[in-house]
């Protein structure tokens, strides 16, 4: 018994210490576990508290590079952008910064011009780069798109130019004028002469202010604020009676045509100066003796299935002025919309032109959801589109008459619910 009870006690103390250094072992190993190690220091950095949140929260892109400039962190638009691929910072005037950056701490910023995405053609990327270190082994890089900015700093210089330049010309031939007539205050004749002329250029610059008041309204009001029913045919005798006068003058035959009561749902002031403006550049650029037609019908919008607000038809009303001009070349095509831009710059001071009447007649189309093309071929004569958003559809579509429109015509073979860029008859003639 006192042999069996000696092996019992040293299998028990035996046992003791087995445990002993089995709890020791474990938590050695634990120990080591959270010690760092040299390895661990370079390829697992963690961002500082809050960077994460604060990053996802900035409008600019932006991208997080550790020692071995690696990304450890980059946004939705730094990928969008480019900027970062295979995990790494694609752009090699930013990496040398960020790397400048980790090795004296001073914080930099850069604008540069990146190629778009994808294709070495077209505008560049305007962006500005600003890097700033992030702790003691990261750098953090903030990108900032510029390219709108850019355009719209282009736009609004381009327009001081073009506005000064153009009220130059009737004030300087204004003070001319009066030079003039001071010094012909003894003859009747010249001074009658030269106030005929200062009477021109007056009205010319008047014109070009009216327009550019125009302009700027169609540009910042919402015109669906104060939208309506309009009827077409009154949009159309509006803008012959504007023209009349003019095209008397020159012998042009105006004429009218298309299907009548239709409607339009927008602001009325608007939509008459933008149909207005298309009819006066078809009599001002017409040859005498020739015809200038404007007819209205009735399209299926692209889809069929579109809405219009105060119509559930989802239809468009195209809108087409013809004349027989000398036509418009392809590369001019490209800009006629640009304010200030003009054809034949010489024949539009002759005519009394600003370059600023289509210009306006896109922004209205555009504001009213609508949109404005142009067929043309050059000493064929042109046509102008208009297609807006039909309102609330009228009763006995096609079949009444008024306003001085007739019954839609459309070429053979041709249904007038198709559209078509080809100049349209207007069979019916207006004094």
């Amino acid at each position: 018994m006192d042999v069996n009870a000696a092996v019992a006690a040293a299998a028990a103390i035996a046992g003791v210490c087995t445990g002993v250094i089995a709890m020791l072992a474990f938590r050695w190993s634990e120990r080591d576990q959270k010690r760092p190690t040299r390895t661990s220091l370079h390829t697992d950095p963690v961002l500082p508290p809050g960077v994460d949140t604060v990053l996802s929260v900035l409008r600019s892109s932006a991208v997080v590079l550790d020692e071995a400039d690696s990304v450890v962190k980059a946004s939705s638009a730094a990928y969008a952008l480019g900027l970062v691929r295979g995990g790494k910072l694609a752009v090699e005037p930013m990496l040398q910064m960020a790397r400048d950056t980790r090795r004296d701490g001073e914080i930099r910023q850069v604008e540069l011009d990146l190629p778009r995405r994808g294709t070495g053609r077209g505008e560049a990327l305007a962006v500005s780069a600003r890097v700033a270190p992030l702790g003691s082994r990261l750098v953090l890089l903030l990108v900032e798109d510029l390219t709108e900015a850019r355009r719209i700093e282009a736009v609004r210089r381009d327009f001081v130019a073009n506005v000064s330049h153009e009220l130059k010309t009737p004030v300087g031939a204004l003070s001319l004028l009066s030079e003039a007539v001071m010094d012909a205050s003894d003859d009747p004749e010249a001074v009658e002469r030269f106030a005929g002329r200062m009477q021109i250029e007056a009205t010319r610059l008047t014109s070009l202010v009216q327009e550019l008041i125009d302009l700027s309204r169609v540009q910042n009001d919402d015109p669906l604020e104060d939208a309506e029913p309009v009827r077409v045919d009154e949009l159309v005798a509006e803008a012959i009676d504007r023209s009349r006068h003019q095209a008397s003058h020159k012998q042009i035959t105006m004429a009218a045509g298309g299907t009548a009561e239709l409607q339009i749902w927008g602001n009325r002031g608007q939509l008459a100066a933008a149909l207005g403006n298309l009819v006066e550049n078809a009599v001002n650029y017409s040859p005498a003796r020739t015809r200038v037609g404007i007819s209205a019908r009735r399209i299926t919008a692209p889809g069929g299935g579109g809405t219009s607000q105060a119509s559930g038809s989802g239809g468009l009303i195209e809108v087409a002025v013809t004349d027989q001009g000398i036509g418009i070349s392809d590369k001019d095509k490209e800009r006629i919309f640009e304010r200030f831009y003009r054809v034949d710059p010489a024949r539009s001071r002759a005519t009394g032109g600003t370059g600023l009447g289509l210009a306006i007649v896109k922004h209205v189309a555009a504001s009213h959801g609508g949109e404005v093309t142009v067929w043309s071929s050059e000493g064929q004569g042109s046509t102008f589109t208009l297609r807006l958003p039909e309102a609330a559809a009228p009763r006995d579509r096609g079949t009444g008459h008024g306003g001085g429109l007739s019954e839609e015509t459309t070429p053979p073979g041709e249904s007038a619910e198709t559209t078509s860029y080809e100049p349209i008859p207007a069979p019916e003639v207006l004094p």
